[in-house]
C-alpha cells in the first residue's frame, strides 16, 4: 500500500532545523501520556492515529469520522494516503505544517535533523503521525504510526501502533525507526512524511442527516471487502447513492442514469415519508440482460432467481436487477430496505402495496406519485368475478398466504393508490407507524383515516373506483 500517493506533487520541503531545536536542548525523555489506543479497521491506520489523539484532547471522534473528512471517494476501497489524511488533519483544525520532506539519499545528518525536529515538537506536547514502512521486509507496505515520545537514554521512539490490539506506548529502537521512516522510491532522493498534530481551533462538528446512517467510511470498508473477495468483475461501473453501492455491467452512462433514479427515490422516501435509510450498505446489481442477471445471482448466491425482473435479499443486503426490464421494479425494490429500516413491524400487505405503488411513478405535487399499471387488469377481473377478499381479510392475512394469493399485490397496491389520490397516504403511513403496536394489521387505522365509514359500503365504492380506472 503506497501511502505517499500523489502527495509529492504538492511540493517537497527541504529540511531545515532551527537553532531552538538543537539536540543538546532536548529533554532526555518525553512521553505524551493519556492517549487512548484504537485498533485500526482495514487500511485505516492514518484515520485511527488521528482519532487517537483527538480522543486525548477530549473529542469522541472515531476513525470512520476521520475518513469522512478526507474527501476520499469510497469506491476506491482504501484508506487515506498522505494528502488525504492531511486534508482531514486540517479539517479538524490541526496545523500540520510542512508534511513532505526531501533528503539526499543516505544523508544521515539530515535524517537526524528531521528526527530532532520531531523530538522538539514532542517536547512542546505535539505528537506526529509518520508514514513509514511497516517493517524491514522487502515488500513491506507503508503504514501510519502515531509518535508520542522518545527516550534518549535508551535510544527509543515511543509510539501507538494502530495495527495491533495491544499497541499502546510501544517502543522501537531509534536506529530501526530511522531505517523505516525514509520512503526510498527514487535512487538519489528519500522522502520523509510527518504530520505534526499541532492543535489550532479544533472543530469536530459536522452537519448530520438524522435519516442517514451509512457513512462514507462504512462504504469504503464495504468496497474493500468486495475487492478482497473479487466479487466485482473488471469493467463494471460503480456509483454510490446514499446507502447503496451500485454495480452495473452496462455502459457507465446507463449506470449513471439508473443511479439518478435511485437518488430520486431515496430523496423522496426520506422527504415524503421521513423514512430512515437502511443501517447497512446495500449492493445494487444492475445487470443488462437476462443472462447476466441469472449468471450473477448464481455466482454470488448459488441459486437461480425466482423472478425475471429483480429482487431484494435482506440476508445478503443485496438487490439484483435485470435492468433490461425497466426501472419500475428497481424503484419497487428500493422501497423495501427503507420501510424495513423505518417500520420493522410492517405487514406484508403494506410493505408490498407501497412498493408496488411506485412500480409506475412520476413526480407530482413535489412527491412520488404512483400511476395505474399492469396489475390493474387482473384486479378488475377479480372484482367482476366477486373473488376479492375484504380489506379486513387482506390486511389480516398471513405473510405466507399473502405471497401465494393471486390478488394480494394488486389489491394492496390499488388501496395505496386510492389513499394517495385522496391525499391520505402519508397520513395513513404516519398513523399506522405510530400505532402499530395496537393495530399490527393496520386495519383499524385504515378505518379511522377513511373517516370511520361502514367498510362494506367503502369497499363497494373503492371497487367501483378501480373498475373506472384505465391503465396508464
Amino acid at each position: 500500500m503506497t501511502r505517499l500517493g500523489g502527495g509529492v506533487s504538492i511540493g517537497l520541503a527541504v529540511l531545515v532545523l532551527s537553532g531552538a531545536t538543537r539536540p543538546a536542548e532536548l529533554p532526555t525523555r518525553v512521553v505524551i501520556e493519556g492517549v487512548p489506543h484504537i485498533r485500526q479497521e482495514p487500511d485505516f491506520c492514518g484515520e485511527a492515529c488521528l482519532a487517537m489523539y483527538l480522543g486525548k484532547l477530549g473529542y469522541a471522534v472515531d476513525q470512520r469520522a476521520v475518513f469522512d473528512r478526507t474527501g476520499l471517494d469510497p469506491r476506491l476501497g482504501r484508506g487515506a494516503y498522505t494528502a488525504e489524511l492531511k486534508r482531514a488533519v486540517e479539517a479538524f483544525g490541526f496545523r500540520p505544517g510542512p508534511v513532505w520532506f526531501k533528503l539526499t539519499a543516505g544523508d544521515a545528518a539530515a535524517l537526524a535533523r528531521a528526527r530532532d525536529a520531531m523530538y522538539a515538537d514532542l517536547a512542546r506536547g505535539v505528537p506526529s503521525i509518520v508514514c513509514m514502512h511497516y517493517d524491514q521486509s522487502a515488500h513491506a507496505p507503508e503504514h501510519f504510526r502515531l509518535v508520542l515520545g522518545f527516550d534518549r537514554a535508551t535510544s527509543e521512539i515511543i509510539y501507538h501502533e494502530p495495527g495491533r490490539e495491544q499497541g499502546a506506548y510501544l517502543r522501537m529502537p531509534e536506529a530501526r525507526f530511522l531505517e523505516l521512516w525514509p520512503l526510498k522510491y527514487e535512487r538519489g532522493t528519500w522522502t520523509l512524511i510527518r504530520l505534526a498534530l499541532d492543535p489550532g481551533h479544533i472543530d469536530v462538528a459536522r452537519a448530520h442527516d438524522p435519516l442517514s446512517t451509512v457513512t462514507l467510511a462504512a462504504l469504503a470498508q464495504h468496497v474493500m471487502k468486495l475487492k478482497a473477495k473479487a466479487e466485482i468483475p473488471d469493467g463494471y461501473a460503480t456509483r454510490i447513492v446514499g446507502p447503496f453501492f451500485v454495480i452495473g455491467d452496462e455502459a457507465p452512462a446507463r449506470v449513471e442514469h439508473y443511479a439518478k433514479t435511485i437518488s430520486w427515490t431515496v430523496d423522496h422516501l426520506k422527504r415524503d415519508f421521513h423514512m430512515r435509510e437502511p443501517p447497512n450498505v446495500i449492493d445494487v446489481w444492475l445487470l443488462g440482460d437476462a443472462d447476466s442477471y441469472v449468471d450473477t445471482v448464481l455466482r454470488l448466491l448459488g441459486l437461480r432467481p425466482s423472478t425475471p425482473y429483480g429482487f431484494f435479499m435482506p440476508s445478503q443486503q443485496a438487490l439484483f436487477m435485470n435492468i433490461a426490464t425497466g426501472g419500475g421494479t428497481l424503484v419497487h425494490e428500493l422501497v423495501h430496505p427503507f420501510i424495513g429500516a423505518s417500520f420493522p413491524a410492517v405487514p406484508a400487505w403494506f410493505n408490498e402495496g407501497l412498493a408496488s405503488l411506485y412500480e409506475a411513478v412520476r413526480e407530482e405535487h413535489g412527491q412520488m406519485w404512483g400511476l395505474p399499471n399492469w396489475r390493474l387488469g387482473g384486479l378488475q377481473r377479480a372484482i367482476r368475478a366477486g373473488k376479492l377478499p375484504s380489506f379486513a381479510a387482506m390486511t389480516g392475512d398471513t405473510r405466507e398466504h399473502f405471497y401465494t394469493s393471486n390478488t394480494s399485490y394488486a389489491q394492496a397496491r390499488y388501496l395505496c393508490l386510492y389513499l394517495q389520490e385522496k391525499g391520505l397516504l402519508h397520513r395513513y403511513y404516519d398513523q399506522f407507524l405510530a400505532g402499530a403496536a395496537g393495530d399490527p394489521s393496520g386495519y383499524k387505522t385504515l378505518v379511522r383515516v377513511l373517516g370511520n365509514p361502514a367498510m362494506s359500503d367503502f369497499e363497494r365504492q373503492w371497487q367501483a373506483w378501480v373498475l373506472a380506472l384505465g391503465e396508464s
